[in-house]
């Protein structure tokens, strides 16, 4: 049984992990960390990871960027993987994601979708094939209470693409600042906040009369949740080092 300590137990994705794990094969949540420590759990529930005395095979942090350096410190102290779906994170926290791996295995993601990280290889490869002749364009939907943009997904999405071309590609947020036509080398990247989306990604490629897209929709948090406790049986026995869910993937 693989016992999982669940950082971010109380927002929308803890919740959603917590009743999943319920009906999941060897898993089990012994201890949630959350500054809002108003639930009633099966598991007790701390409100920092310092206060954290519970022994567990992996923490899950599903959370935000400024917790992560208190959550990595606790998986050093109990030498047990992390499992980091936290989006948002800047280039000091995959720093000190990097440091920490050399202590304890990590997984890095910020989709736990298998579904996500099978569109990634798919527009790899059809970036290398259309780049030539083709725009290519990124358009996220998500919720109106989430707070990064574009999403931590549609940046992998990017960075996939632009790694199949060899980094050619720049970033393009936003237009209505600059009045000028498309240049080649953009890769534009759009975001839409609203209701409750749970998560939409669309990867289009404009062409001479011809438009292709690969797109990936989410219409419930349960996968996102699945692809966490799935990752977390994966962690269970790795070595220290950084992992991502093509290394989930590759082994099932």
């Amino acid at each position: 049984m693989t016992k999982i300590i669940l950082n971010g137990c109380n927002g929308k994705m803890g919740k959603t992990i917590v009743e999943l794990s319920k009906s999941f094969e060897d898993v089990t949540i012994v201890a949630g960390i959350d500054v809002l420590n108003q639930e009633e759990s099966y598991f007790p529930i701390f409100t920092h990871p310092s206060n954290c005395d519970v022994d567990a095979d992996v923490l899950i942090d599903f959370s935000r960027p400024s917790a992560l350096q208190h959550v990595l410190e606790l998986a050093k102290r109990k030498s047990v993987g992390v499992v980091v779906a936290t989006t948002g994170l800047d280039e000091t926290h995959h720093k000190i994601i990097e440091e920490a791996s050399k202590v304890v295995p990590i997984l890095l993601s910020a989709n736990m979708s298998l579904g996500v990280n099978l569109l990634l290889d798919l527009v790899s490869k059809a970036a290398q094939i259309l780049s030539k002749n083709y725009d290519i364009e990124i358009l996220e939907k998500h919720h109106n209470s989430k707070e990064d943009a574009p999403s931590g997904t549609a940046l992998m999405i990017a960075d996939a693409i632009n790694l199949a071309l060899d980094n050619k590609k720049e970033y393009v947020y936003e237009r209505a600042s600059k009045r000028q036509k498309r240049d080649r080398k953009e890769l534009g990247i759009h975001s839409i906040r609203g209701g409750t989306i749970v998560g939409e990604h669309d990867v289009i490629f404009s062409g001479f009369h011809e438009v292709i897209e690969i797109s990936h929709k989410a219409y419930s948090r349960d996968i996102f949740a699945s692809g966490a406790l799935q990752a977390s049986l994966f962690l269970k026995n790795q070595k220290p080092g950084l992992y991502n869910m093509k290394d989930l993937v590759n082994v099932e």
